[in-house]
């Protein structure tokens, strides 16, 4: 290994939360896994590969046209979905490589079928409906009139999906406001079902939040699930009677690089900002915020040790930072340095790290940079 610094998936233990999602929502709905952002940090082509393999889903979602070239280009063959309108410039690319795509304004649809007709395809699409997130989707009183116009007025379009995305979903406070959302979709799909006079095959709005806090009523004919499946759900609260999830998905970890003692009062780090209290002795490791561990970690994170806490000290480099070891340390060049997951007794897990942040542990993975190479095995071994 070219870089110590390195992060283990447990490919398994997604396979298993893959598996308590099936459970939940039973077998008639389709299941999305989102690989979107690396697979939630975890590795795409990997995770995708393994899923469509297994034969744990029927689709995946991505947010941006790359993410999907990169999971076609690991050999992946089922239907992918871009969450988001592309812009036109990313369309043919997109229908080169059977990404399906997300619309909600006209224009955009224009474009869509004037791109199709020129290739001579025939392009699916999901009309995403804006029912309460504030984020992106046709207005529910205009779902109906864009959904004729793809189907009317776009003979190289054919509308496959309605989809909308849930704001609160994950917790109990937002249990009204995700009833209203679910119950404003379903009369939305209901009026574009009238004046098609069909409904379409694919109508989504549950996510992780939504299985684990509503149950199968959500689940329609396709769920969309990414949090659940990676063990990233800390912000979630389930309901009773949810089957529990693997969360030890991962193991961040690198060496020490290299060793030495300091006397009292030596300054470590730029900006001086940590000086030591005693003799001690200091250990360096080879990762820093170019590989998304926080710089906020700065004289405030921890590592594990061979089942020991030791403090992080200094400013966080770009790409080095610094432990504090004690007065005396068996700690050796070479050793294993644990940045989150588990070793021996103890752990590290991104719900701590993103409570530190004030975040979510989903962006804690997400943010472990590409030069840290992506494993597969059991975190720890």
């Amino acid at each position: 290994m070219l870089y110590q610094t390195h992060m283990r998936v447990s490919l398994e233990n997604i396979r298993r939360n893959l598996e308590a999602i099936r459970s939940m929502i039973g077998p008639e709905p389709r299941l999305l896994l989102a690989v979107k952002c690396n697979a939630y940090g975890m590795g795409a082509p990997g995770v995708a590969t393994m899923a469509e393999r297994q034969g744990l889903v029927d689709w995946f979602g991505v947010a941006t046209v790359p993410e999907g070239l990169e999971i076609r280009q690991a050999g992946v063959r089922l239907p992918i979905l871009k969450f988001s309108p592309a812009f036109p410039e990313e369309m043919e690319a997109a229908l080169d490589h059977g990404i399906t795509l997300a619309v909600c304004e006209r224009t955009n649809i224009e474009a869509l079928q004037a791109l199709s007709a020129a290739k001579g395809a025939r392009t699916r699409v999901h009309l995403k409906v804006e029912t309460g997130l504030g984020r992106i989707g046709v207005a529910p009183s205009e779902a109906p009139e864009l959904a004729v116009f793809i189907e009317k007025k776009c003979p190289n379009l054919g509308l496959e999906g309605v989809f909308t995305h849930m704001a609160a979903s994950g917790v109990p406070q937002g249990d009204a406001y995700t009833e209203g959302q679910f119950q404003l979709f379903m009369a939305t799909t209901r009026r574009i079902a009238e004046v098609l006079g069909r409904m379409p095959g694919l109508l989504h709005c549950a996510n992780s939040g939504v299985v684990l806090r509503h149950g199968r009523k959500t689940s329609l004919s396709m769920v969309r699930i990414g949090q659940a499946a990676y063990g990233l759900y800390g912000n979630l609260v389930p309901k009773a009677g949810a089957p529990a999830f693997y969360k030890g998905m991962i193991s961040f970890q690198t060496r020490i690089s290299f060793r030495k003692n300091v006397v009292k009062g030596s300054f470590i780090g730029y900006g001086l900002a940590w000086k030591s209290k005693e003799d001690t002795w200091i250990g360096t490791i080879p990762m820093g915020w170019c590989d998304g561990f926080s710089r906020k970690f700065s004289n405030y994170g921890r590592v594990l040790v061979d089942g020991k806490f030791y403090p992080i000290v200094g400013t966080m480099g770009m790409d080095q930072c610094m432990i504090d070891l004690g007065p005396e340390t068996d700690v050796q060049v070479g050793d294993e340095v644990i940045l989150i997951g588990r070793s021996k007794d103890q752990e590290i897990t991104p719900v701590e790290l993103a409570e530190v942040l004030k975040s979510v542990a989903y962006e804690v993975i997400c943010q472990i940079g590409p030069r840290v190479k992506r494993e597969y095995g059991f975190p720890g071994v």
